[in-house]
């Protein structure tokens, strides 16, 4: 016991632990070992066994050395005995050799124990200043394994000497967790330090440059590997061909594999994947043969790039050839394999061959369930999808994230609330409500379920917020009828993230929709600014904006500035069709048509909008009648519902009716609410209520036919039928939304609810309009509430129109020079009372008043209207 006395303290002495006399640590350790004799440790392993001083696996612990004993503990892998031995030896103040402390950081990084780790660096640190080379080792590879890279630097920076292995650890580390330049500057400080780098030092550094991605550096990185005499290394070869691959030079990467003195799987994986993941699939599956014709065999990571090609290609024949070749391999039963498989089916809408793919898979996981699911949504099969992920559920596997967010997204597609609801919670309890993709697929459905207040609050859980994050909510905002506040959130995003095209087609939508046009062109000259002018559909958003707004001087000049595609050409016709200029919308299509653009089938849907508002019937029928023969273009529903809204506002009602009943496919409520418009408008009850009963038959859940039908009986004065009309829209729990208007003064848009007598300025407002409705009674002009009838109309006007496009041009009028135009923006359609109110207007001011309802827009000059009374005057017409 006194050699055991004398070793100790001299251990102890070197480690700077507290000093004892030769007489009192021999006490102590007396007393350790009672404590070991006797079972005071009370130590027990996982599984409740008790463990005594006399291990039972054949392995007998020294009670002459307490640091061996732990080590011969850790050995055995019994972590919380080890730890136990420290605590008590710490106690006692007995010193710990620093094989202990090795044996036990291994065993904790080895059983990735990261709060036992913590501790016995704890008592390292309390006990040892400078740390060894072996320790320091130990301690960098257990704290970069749990990636907790702060203790591993300053570890790093207590070592009183350090390999290779120290540098490679650490270098390895930062790149690993994404810190690219921390991790190059390692590298570099450590050539100043004199270290050569080796096989294991390179990998890690190319993989770093590649993750950048940075190619002037990955080139100094490759010349380094030359001096340094690795340039015929196969590891080393193959981190270069990856980086290079990463970097985008794929030339580059396969020279350096056409060099290659040797090549084994890893090298032609890289090199394979590497023109896959740059777009030339052709090229990668030529070197697939090559590969297959050399003496390597394919892996499995082969087969399921080569697979994931011919998804990227969209080959179905090569994709069943690359299955037939696999299955006869010795893959053909891997999981993975199955899994890929079905996605390369289903991305070439080969469902069936998905569907045969997944009964065949025996094992199937959370991977291939995903796959099945994600294909039914991108495969426009939402039901399915939802099928499947419940099928999922009853075979007890647990989603994850990619699966949440596919169902939510087949949710959306359907308008499934309630399912959508429960995935909400089943994202809470698992926890991956935390992946920020399920949180936005959550904001895209919640959205489109028209629920935009949850939409906002999941929106503003999500901690760290991405640009689809934000994209998803401005849209939401917008398919709501909250574009005022899409735009808010814009310029909120914009202090933060850079917004990508997408987003800023959402905001030109918004910006349409309330006609922001000074919004509008700062966004056009952002994304000019940008690079972005050009992109995808940018262009095409741009040019709506300006036809929505209503300046089509601007939308020619847009039109003009880019490709012409068949896109384009529609949202022009549509702009026509929306002022009814029939004749001009004819002229375009001509125009289109002579341009070698092949028309589809929006460019008719547009068109027979156009003639139908002319009044152009005989036009209308004939390009209905030119679309299949002409053109190859079969009418669906929605040509079949321009037709009959053709007949209709003509007043041949008969003729609608009839057309209806020789359609070749089952009328939708959107035909037979174009009877019912045409029916409000010559005011026909019975044909209305027949198109009314048809409607409701299939669709009880739309405001708009509930209006028209409302508007039927208040327009011949059945207002006990409005009453009963309005009952059902109550029992349905459907709300007409408020009136509102936007007007942009000086760059600003300003919005007026119906009802609303809080805007500052009300009081102006109020007194301007009760002058101009003196005026309009002292020269006996329309729209004074006077007659019965005109007390019906108001009546029915307070109840779908609310007036609110009166106080916008109240405002415009108080905030602009005079003679300066004004443009409002209406959610609801112009009552009667309205329009006669703003024709008496624009005539007094001698000002151009431009308003964009629900329907149509209306210009409005010298008292007259650019509909010429269409519709609002058919009472006295009939």
């Amino acid at each position: 016991m006194a050699a055991f006395a004398k070793i100790s303290y001299t251990h102890a002495h070197r480690n700077h632990l507290i000093p004892h006399t030769s007489g009192n640590f021999n006490a102590k350790t007396s007393t350790f070992s009672h404590n070991l004799q006797t079972h005071h440790l009370s130590i027990r392993t996982s599984d409740g066994i008790r463990v005594s001083n006399s291990v039972t696996d054949s392995t007998s612990i020294s009670m002459q050395n307490p640091s061996s004993n732990i080590c011969q503990l850790c050995l055995l892998g019994k972590l919380e005995q080890a730890l136990s031995y420290l605590d008590s030896m710490y106690e006692l103040q007995i010193s710990v050799e620093e094989d202990a402390y090795i044996a036990l950081v291994r065993l904790c990084e080895w059983k990735r124990a990261r709060k036992e780790g913590s501790k016995v660096y704890a008592y390292i640190s309390k006990s040892i200043f400078n740390l060894g080379l072996k320790l320091g080792n130990a301690l960098l590879s257990m704290f970069v394994k749990f990636g907790n890279l702060v203790d591993a630097w300053y570890v790093f920076g207590k070592m009183t000497d350090r390999n290779l292995f120290s540098w490679n650890v650490l270098v390895g580390g930062y790149a690993k967790a994404g810190f690219f330049d921390e991790a190059l500057n390692l590298y570099h400080r450590m050539l100043w330090d004199g270290m050569r780098p080796d096989v294991y030092t390179f990998p890690c550094v190319l993989r770093t440059c590649g993750g950048m991605p940075n190619i002037v550096r990955g080139r100094e990185i490759h010349v380094h590997a030359i001096r340094f005499g690795f340039e015929s290394d196969v590891d080393v070869v193959n981190s270069l061909i990856t980086m290079y691959v990463k970097c985008g030079d794929v030339d580059t990467a396969r020279l350096v594999f056409d060099k290659m003195p040797y090549r084994d799987t890893i090298s032609w994986n890289a090199m394979i994947s590497g023109y896959f993941e740059n777009g030339e699939c052709l090229e990668g599956l030529r070197l697939f043969s090559m590969m297959l014709n050399s003496s390597v065999d394919p892996d499995l990571m082969t087969m399921t790039s080569v697979i994931t090609a011919c998804e990227i290609l969209g080959d179905e024949d090569l994709g069943r050839e690359i299955h037939g070749y696999v299955m006869r391999t010795v893959f053909g039963k891997d999981a993975s394999v199955y899994n890929s498989l079905i996605q390369m089916y289903s991305s070439v809408g080969l469902i069936e061959e998905a569907e045969k793919v997944f009964s065949q898979t025996e094992c199937k996981d959370v991977v291939t369930w995903t796959a099945m699911i994600s294909g039914y949504e991108n495969g426009l099969l939402p039901e399915k999808a939802l099928d499947t992920y419940k099928m999922m559920e009853m075979e007890g596997i647990m989603p994850d994230e990619i699966t949440l967010a596919s169902a939510l997204c087949a949710c959306s597609c359907l308008g499934q609330l309630d399912m959508g609801m429960t995935l909400h919670e089943v994202s809470k309890q698992t926890g991956l409500i935390s992946y920020v993709i399920v949180a936005n697929t959550l904001v895209d459905m919640y959205s489109k379920c028209k629920n935009i207040d949850k939409a906002l609050e999941v929106f503003h859980s999500i901690r760290d917020k991405n640009i689809i994050s934000w994209t998803s909510i401005i849209l939401g905002l917008r398919i709501n009828n909250r574009s005022f506040e899409a735009l808010l959130f814009f310029r909120e995003m914009m202090l933060r993230l850079k917004p990508n095209s997408v987003t800023l087609v959402s905001v030109l939508s918004a910006c349409s929709r309330i006609g922001a046009l000074t919004f509008g062109k700062e966004i056009h000259a952002h994304a000019l600014r940008t690079g972005l002018g050009f992109d995808g559909f940018m262009p095409n958003a741009i040019l709506d904006m300006y036809v929505r707004c209503g300046r089509m001087e601007s939308a020619w000049k847009q039109f003009f500035s880019g490709d012409q595609d068949v896109a384009a050409w529609n949202i022009l016709l549509t702009g026509y069709a929306e002022r009814g200029k029939g004749v001009l919308a004819v002229e375009l299509f001509q125009r289109m048509v002579g341009s070698n653009v092949i028309p589809n089938e929006i460019t008719f849907i547009s068109l027979l909008c156009a003639c139908s508002r002319s009044g152009m019937v005989a036009d209308g029928l004939e390009y209905f009648n030119s679309m299949k023969h002409r053109y190859g273009i079969t009418p669906n529903l929605k040509h079949y519902a321009c037709v009959v809204d053709l007949l209709g506002r003509a007043g041949t009602l008969d003729d609608a009716y009839g057309f209806i009943q020789k359609i070749p496919m089952k009328p939708d409520p959107a035909i037979w609410g174009a009877l019912l418009n045409a029916c409000r408008i010559h005011h026909h009850v019975e044909l209305g209520e027949l198109a009314a009963h048809n409607i409701f038959q299939d669709d009880t859940k739309s405001v708009g036919y509930y209006i028209l039908l409302c508007n039927l009986y208040a327009d011949t004065g059945r207002w006990d039928k409005v009453a009963r009309v309005r009952e059902m829209m109550r029992q349905n729990g459907l709300i007409v939304d408020p009136g509102c208007s936007w007007v942009e003064v000086k760059g600003k848009v300003h919005a007026f609810l119906s009802g609303d007598y809080f805007h500052p300025q009300i009081d102006e407002i109020n007194v301007v309009l009760e002058g101009f409705y003196e005026k309009m009674k002292e020269a006996g002009f329309g729209g004074q509430e006077n007659s019965p009838s005109d007390l019906l109309e108001a009546s029915k006007a307070d109840i779908f129109c609310g007036h609110s496009e009166r106080q916008a041009i109240a405002f415009g009028l108080i905030n602009t020079a005079p003679g300066m135009p004004i443009w409002v923006t209406k959610n609801l359609y112009m009552c009667q009372s309205c329009h006669d109110t703003v024709k008496f207007i624009s005539k007094v001011v001698r000002r151009e008043i431009s308003i964009r309802d629900a329907e149509q827009f209306h210009y409005f000059k010298g008292g007259i209207c650019s509909c010429m009374d269409e519709g609002y005057y058919s009472r006295q017409r009939n």
